[in-house]
């Protein structure tokens, strides 16, 4: 069998590791292909299931895939038992998130949101409170990543901070109150290296990690257990929950991947048999987090053993994660996420009042298919 994932230590290693290792339980052997972080967030899943028997996709996705009928519904292959513990071992909303029009379309491998990243030898302890951050921008020790969709996802993440709730199923997705948020979102972004708006969070890691670098901390980004692991780049990068403001660390975007199925696949059982394996709570705890990757069952993130050797990543982050929201994810959701990080860069570049920017967001929501 073939599989296709991207192209980041994180997301490769651990599943050559955890193919060879199914190699030897079964006799199967499954080789793994890569691409890139943008393609990740916006190549054609159905494209990819034509050409693999496994692909590691991203939950804003599962709606298109669904209804183009390119994946196999999961809970079609594997026992509700098994689906069950590995539902039951969720971080935050990951099993849910891959769950759609009664089917469940993928299983978590990986959890992820937006969390704060901070370098100890240069800042002596993450931020707790929003309104720190200013300073810290102005003088280069703070920063952003803005390349699209990470603008996009800052904004969603910074409407619950500030307590504002987004309505997926309505037509406009941000209430007025999201004023607030932008407000937030274009007081940081005009302090920051202009840089940022070309930097995905592993372009902003790789920056954090030199060691002449000044950044300091990185308040919203996609955390990446690897830079938490001594020796894996000059400057250590730690981790720790979102800024609050006025309350709890929630409303962090979820991010993460899920292992699927392809409904073309040449053994589909044994691909769903696999997904289900890799997604259990034994082999992300002992099998995927010792070989770099970032699992996505609660049994890894409890661990003593795996927290030891990220200097305490998923303790430090776990709350972000389970008060994280699940972006929209039906059909159209995605050209909506590519149409509106554009128009939402090109405002904050060029200051655009809120209301005004809220409103074209929102006629974007409104116009997606």
């Amino acid at each position: 069998m073939r599989g296709m994932t991207w192209n980041h230590s994180r997301g490769h290693d651990p599943l050559v590791a955890a193919s060879a290792a199914w190699q030897a339980r079964t006799g199967q052997e499954i080789l793994w292909d890569q691409r890139s972080l943008q393609d990740f967030e916006s190549y054609p899943v159905e494209d990819l299931a034509r050409r693999y028997d496994l692909i590691v996709i991203d939950h804003p996705h599962v709606g298109q895939v669904a209804d183009s009928g390119c994946l196999v519904a999961l809970d079609t292959a594997i026992d509700a038992a098994t689906l069950a513990e590995i539902a039951a071992g969720s971080v935050g909303g990951s099993y849910e998130s891959y769950h759609w029009k009664g089917h469940q379309w993928a299983l978590p491998v990986d959890a992820a949101a937006q969390v704060q990243a901070w370098v100890p030898s240069r800042i002596d302890a993450p931020v707790a409170d929003w309104t720190a951050l200013a300073a810290l921008a102005a003088e280069g020790r703070a920063s952003l990543p803005l390349r699209p969709p990470h603008s996009l996802m800052s904004l969603f993440t910074l409407c619950g901070v500030a307590g504002v709730a987004l309505a997926p199923e309505d037509d406009d997705l941000f209430p007025a109150e999201a004023a607030r948020a932008y407000d937030l979102l274009t007081a940081l972004a005009g302090r920051v290296d202009p840089a940022a708006y070309e930097m995905d969070p592993i372009a902003m890691f790789e920056d954090m990690a030199r060691p002449d670098s000044r950044l300091a901390v990185v308040p919203l980004i996609y955390g990446y257990v690897s830079y938490a692991i001594a020796g894996f780049r000059p400057e250590l990068v730690r981790f720790a929950d979102i800024p609050a403001l006025g309350h709890g660390p929630s409303g962090s975007t979820l991010g993460g991947t899920g292992m699927a199925v392809s409904a073309y696949a040449s053994d589909p059982a044994g691909a769903a048999a696999f997904a289900a394996w890799v997604s259990g709570g034994a082999v992300q705890r002992d099998l995927v987090a010792p070989h770099g990757g970032q699992p996505g069952h609660a049994d890894a993130w409890t661990a003593d053993s795996v927290n030891a050797a990220t200097h305490d990543f998923y303790r430090a982050t776990r709350a972000t994660l389970d008060r994280a929201w699940i972006r929209p994810r039906h059909h159209g959701y995605m050209a909506f996420q590519h149409a509106a990080s554009e128009r939402l860069n090109a405002a904050l570049r060029a200051g655009e009042p809120a209301d005004q920017v809220i409103a074209a967001l929102n006629q974007l929501y409104r116009r997606a298919p």
